[in-house]
């Protein structure tokens, strides 16, 4: 089924919507959600919550891209349960471990100001990452997006993971390096 037919079954409230976007989806918001939490069971209350979400804001919103839409949702939701487990804590490591990497580089939201700046700053990592190979792009995706363990992006690419470790710490630094040229405070 196409996009536009599941986004018009939501629009129509017709349940077969959630049916069609589990089995066109499911495994793609699945794999994001579990590089995430690491738990198969998890990873399914967090997919049942992405149809649910997607049948909340469907309408009022229509989706240009459903896939980035669902794969949104997941992340958000996966990485809320991580937050709560970690403030359990049960923390499994991984999110803070990659969140912390980009410190450095992405400047904290802790004023307004900053808070406000977030639409530039999205704009400017959207431009950094725009502007490098398609490879380094999609590593810094895996790792920064869908928080991949570095030894699954070096095995998905037949790379070590010392030198995906070590093209990932270039490019924060480029990535600093760009956002502080285009004034944004670190």
């Amino acid at each position: 089924m196409k996009d536009e037919e599941i986004i018009a079954l939501y629009w129509d409230r017709n349940e077969q919507a959630i049916a069609a976007t589990a089995e066109k989806y499911g495994s793609y918001c699945r794999s994001i959600s579990y590089s995430i939490l690491r738990s198969n069971e998890d990873a399914q209350e967090c997919l049942n919550d992405t149809w649910l979400g997607a049948w909340s804001s469907i309408p009022p919103r229509r989706p240009n891209c459903l896939p980035v839409y669902l794969g949104k949702i997941t992340r958000n939701l996966s990485l809320n349960r991580a937050r709560s487990y970690t403030a359990q804590k049960r923390g499994l490591g991984q999110t803070d471990l990659v969140l912390s990497e980009l410190e450095d580089c992405i400047p904290a939201d802790n004023d307004v100001e900053q808070i406000l700046d977030e639409m530039i700053l999205t704009r400017s990592i959207n431009q950094f990452l725009r502007a490098q190979p398609r490879q380094k792009r999609n590593i810094f995706i895996r790792r920064y997006w869908y928080l991949y363990p570095i030894r699954n992006i070096a095995a998905a690419y037949g790379m070590s993971e010392s030198k995906v470790a070590s093209l990932l710490f270039r490019m924060r630094n480029e990535l600093k390096s760009c956002l502080e040229k285009e004034g944004i405070t670190l």
